[in-house]
């Protein structure tokens, strides 16, 4: 896919929503980072649901830390792995209370050092919370940019990298919630409402395996 071609499919996601952002409901980077590890094999309308009970109680690392492992599951059971990231979890908001002054911390290393954060999580947190033009690729964004031909490859980190070198500057900050949007509503697994889709004289949809 040519550069002009990769332009004009950002500039219609832009025109279409100027304003993207995460469907994680969060009021600070610390509800966001608990938020997005909450999230891992888990829809975001299920960790709504959760965080809404728990939020209100506990929103700071200090907070969740006076609940307990224990009390923590208690809010978050409904949402699978609860066991895991809720020991997960306790021990991130030990270390941002000990090592970060209970400040959840805007770069990489920092964040990948946290019990429950790995690459995608991070960049998550990175982008949303401290405006990083990173690229958190799950799913819907390897698929959407495999079939399009935007950023082909064969791993997340090969398609997160392509998507960053590829992707014009003017774009990049929002690019990431674009590309799960549109993965998440149009560009879906199994069957892709292309016919709905606003860049599909656009794509390079080719493989129907995709």
């Amino acid at each position: 896919m040519n550069r002009e071609k990769r332009a004009e499919i950002f500039r219609r996601l832009r025109e279409a929503n100027p304003n993207p952002t995460t469907e994680l409901n969060y009021n600070s980077a610390f509800e966001l980072l608990i938020a997005v590890i909450l999230s891992a094999q888990a829809t975001d309308v299920g960790v709504n649901k959760a965080t809404a009970r728990l939020f209100p109680l506990a929103s700071t690392p200090q907070a969740i830390l006076d609940l307990g492992e224990e009390g923590l599951k208690e809010h978050i059971k409904t949402i699978g792995l609860y066991n895991s990231k809720a020991k997960n979890i306790i021990a991130t908001c030990r270390i941002l209370l000990e090592k970060h002054a209970g400040q959840v911390p805007d770069n990489r290393k920092e964040l990948e050092a946290l019990p429950g954060v790995g690459r995608k999580t991070a960049n998550v947190v990175l982008n949303t919370a401290f405006g990083q033009p990173t690229m958190a690729v799950d799913t819907h964004i390897f698929r959407v940019s495999n079939r399009t031909r935007i950023a082909p490859g064969k791993t997340v980190l090969e398609v997160e990298k392509k998507l960053l070198r590829t992707i014009p500057r003017e774009f990049l900050l929002d690019a990431h919630h674009w590309l799960i949007l549109h993965g998440r509503y149009t560009c879906i697994a199994r069957k892709p409402r292309c016919g709905s889709c606003l860049i599909e004289d656009l794509c390079e949809y080719k493989n129907k395996n995709l």
